[in-house]
């Protein structure tokens, strides 16, 4: 029974995690520029589709089209999106130099870091509340007894509490990766 809600919390997580990998900490990480899409031939494309991606330091991120046509298409969807890094295009490949954070911009992603965890920990107890809630009508009907009831909400409560740790874990080691760069 718990399976599916666990799932979920599971998903839940990973998400977060997958979010965290766009967060931009002052290193060249591909992962940021994932959510930005290009519009070629009308269709907007993720970059890595259209162009190979490296990072020839650790502050540098080189993007190099394979069909050159497409590079002022990479810049322009670049500059638009909130990245917040002004592409160097020097004709062939697409440069993006990513500054060393200040004290101040470490303090705000650490901040974004923690909504977002916290987005994650209200999804998890929103999970845990539908369960309950489902529980309570099976209990209403007469599929489970009133003890059934109590152990469902002492399981789910101990499977939430799992979660909303990992959770912790992750953005805790994620402040911990900001604060040492």
């Amino acid at each position: 029974m718990y399976d599916e809600y666990e799932s979920k919390m599971k998903k839940t997580v990973e998400v977060l995690q997958s979010a965290f990998t766009t967060v931009r900490t002052g290193r060249a990480n591909a992962a940021v520029i994932e959510p930005i899409k290009v519009d070629y031939y009308n269709t907007p494309t993720p970059i890595n589709q259209i162009a190979g991606i490296s990072t020839p330091d650790p502050r540098t991120l080189m993007i190099m089209p394979w069909d050159a046509g497409s590079l002022k298409l990479i810049e322009k969807a670049i500059l638009s999106s909130d990245l917040g890094i002004n592409p160097a295009n020097d004709g062939r490949v697409i440069r993006l130099q990513f500054p060393q954070p200040t004290e101040e911009s470490r303090r705000d992603l650490i901040k974004q870091i923690y909504k977002q965890a916290e987005e994650s920990k209200v999804a998890i107890r929103n999970i845990r509340r539908d369960a309950v809630e489902k529980a309570k009508a099976q209990k209403k009907t007469g599929e489970i007894t009133e003890d059934d009831l109590a152990i469902t909400e002492k399981d789910l409560q101990k499977l939430t509490d799992k979660y909303v740790a990992e959770i912790d874990k992750v953005t805790q080691a994620k402040e911990k990766e900001i604060k040492e760069i």
